[in-house]
């Protein structure tokens, strides 16, 4: 039989993974997304859309669907999702690795602000700006909603649902941008404050170069802690690597 992989997607990394293993004979590769976007991307392999219902009903569907090894390739924010993917690996006794792509380290020239939550983005803002470049995600809008001087410019694939803050202007628009891109948008909407979390990777990193070369300050927002026991690979050709130890074709 072809031994079955999951992968728990949602990232470029997960599309890249995918399109890699799919192209190795006899391996079943099926990528799940949580459904937050109505027209994902194109995915190579077999794909299904939804939750599992926590780590027990991931746990099922792992042991329904005689899977071999299971890739959490989710972003590095997904906590609740790693948490259940690390339980249904450990009830199961499926093989299991979280593909976690090194976070982003600022420079000398850099002004960032390190921040471990949102709500403590929130109250460090006023003091930074007036008018916010927000990109922390389209469905956390609403921790910013008490902000009611500033303004927020929010990029987003898709709209995003209130509660939001009162003076927030949308841009829809699907990435990767490159630094001019970045720049132009900082400087057309007169943005003096970035917002982000340290998603790392190269994909979105080019606003933080923008920023740079503008001077502009950047709040951070820490990544959460991965459960304890994990393992983990910094990217795809490490999952490759660890799927050959596997004894994966």
């Amino acid at each position: 039989m072809s031994p079955h992989i999951l992968i728990l997607g949602g990232t470029t990394e997960a599309r890249e993974l995918a399109a890699a293993l799919a192209s190795r004979p006899q391996v079943r590769v099926t990528t799940s997304l949580a459904g937050r976007v109505t027209r994902p991307g194109t995915v190579a392999g077999e794909l299904r859309i939804g939750g599992f219902g926590g780590a027990e009903g991931l746990a099922d569907w792992l042991r329904m669907e005689q899977v071999d090894a299971l890739v959490d390739a989710t972003h590095p924010f997904a906590r609740a999702i790693t948490a259940h993917a690390a339980r249904a690996a450990a009830t199961t006794g499926v093989p299991s690795v979280v593909l976690c792509r090194p976070g982003w380290r600022p420079g000398p020239e850099d002004r960032w602000h390190p921040v471990d939550s949102l709500d403590e983005a929130t109250q460090l803002l006023p003091s930074l700006g007036r008018r916010v470049f927000l990109t922390t995600g389209r469905t956390e809008l609403a921790a910013f909603a008490r902000l009611t001087e500033l303004h927020f410019v929010v990029r987003s694939v898709e709209l995003p649902e209130p509660p939001m803050p009162p003076h927030t202007e949308v841009l829809l628009a699907r990435g990767p941008f490159t630094v001019a891109d970045e720049s132009k948008l900082l400087h057309d909407h007169c943005i003096d404050v970035l917002v982000t979390k340290d998603s790392g990777g190269t994909a979105t990193s080019a606003k933080l170069t923008a920023a740079r070369e503008l001077a502009l300050p950047v709040v951070v927002v820490r990544r959460p802690p991965l459960p304890d026991g994990v393992r983990t690979v910094p990217d795809v050709a490490g999952v490759q690597k660890w799927l050959d130890q596997l004894g994966s074709p």
